[in-house]
């Protein structure tokens, strides 16, 4: 491995705050399945939290299309993704067993590309967390009373930065820091820069040029070809 890592080295993140509140938040409230459809994840940042952020029961001023359907714009909830205070927000900041549900990798995909870029919470879905690593996106840990001080002091202090300190497994915001628990192998991944596993296999490439060659399965002319 050359001394550049492959990928980014993420040490820490640095951001205001936005509080979603609510237990067992699964990947269908993330992102709904009918969003899945979409051939590349450009433009899905749009619609994270969609049906949390606005209610489609509220057609009293809608008209209804022939098949019955509601048409035109939805109505907007107070979801914490609808408020103006929290537009810039760069780090989320959730209860217990996030990202729970399907295995869908948009989850992840939708709040990166909504700004999001680091979030914390008392618990993440196994799967969701990992999605969120192969991101390069941190998801720390801490128990109920501290994420619950959290999500109080982001409420009443939006345009406020916090920061994730993935090295050192810390979250510092205003004059309090508080310790965050992160797997070791996130924060070997992040740190050192190898989240990225496709970045990390087209920096080892001559490593798997000859883990190619040894596979019976493979033939000589399906072996990647040298930089």
């Amino acid at each position: 491995m050359s001394e550049d890592p492959p990928a980014e080295r993420i040490e820490s993140v640095a951001g205001t705050g936005v509080p979603v509140r609510g237990n067992d938040i699964d990947t269908d409230q993330i992102i709904p399945a009918r969003y899945l459809k979409v051939i590349s994840f450009a433009g899905i940042g749009q619609y994270a939290f969609q049906d949390l952020r606005f209610d489609e029961s509220a057609t009293s001023e809608k008209s209804r299309d022939g098949d019955g359907e509601a048409v035109g714009a939805l109505t907007p909830t107070d979801h914490p993704f609808n408020q103006d205070r929290f537009r810039e927000a760069s780090v989320l900041v959730v209860n217990s067993n996030f990202g729970s549900g399907s295995s869908r990798e948009h989850a992840p995909q939708a709040l990166q590309r909504w700004g999001i870029d680091a979030i914390v919470g008392e618990s993440f879905a196994e799967i969701f967390a990992g999605n969120c690593l192969a991101l390069g996106m941190p998801t720390v840990t801490a128990d109920h009373e501290t994420i619950e001080t959290l999500q109080d002091w982001v409420d009443d202090h939006p345009d406020e930065e916090m920061t994730v300190d993935v090295a050192a497994g810390t979250v510092t915001y205003g004059e309090t820091t508080v310790d965050v628990d992160r797997s070791e192998a996130q924060q070997r991944a992040l740190v050192e820069g190898v989240w990225d596993t496709t970045a990390v296999m087209h920096n080892n490439l001559e490593q798997v040029r000859e883990t190619a060659r040894s596979l019976p399965y493979v033939a000589d002319d399906e072996v990647p070809a040298s930089r």
